[in-house]
């Protein structure tokens, strides 16, 4: 289900760069912005199309990030290592190995 939740979430993230990238630019900061649409629709009917389809798209890219977030977590049990006590098989510290040849001074 994760995969299949990636791969919607990719194909949404490119159709929103789509329909962001043939939005005309207000500004005109690269040149491209202006000119009509061959006489597809008029200018304001695919303005509010564009606008509408990129706040829809921007809704469900969100939406599935979420749900991508929360799937990603997992199940989470807080655990203290105060409620644990100590680990099973250790009593007490081992004393350190003593040198088989002692030590000279």
């Amino acid at each position: 289900m994760m995969t299949f939740l990636l791969v919607v979430h990719i194909l949404l993230a490119l159709a929103l760069i789509g329909v962001i990238l043939v939005q005309r630019s207000e500004g005109g900061a690269l040149g491209m912005g202006g000119g009509g649409g061959g006489g597809f629709m008029t200018a304001r009917g695919s303005a509010n199309l564009l606008t509408r389809t990129t706040a829809i798209l921007a809704t469900l890219f969100i939406a599935s990030s979420i749900v991508l977030a929360i799937l990603a977590g997992g199940p989470t049990k807080s655990r203290s290592i105060l409620d644990s006590g100590a680990p099973a098989g250790t009593t007490a510290p081992a004393e350190p190995a003593k040198p088989a040849v002692p030590l000279s001074q």
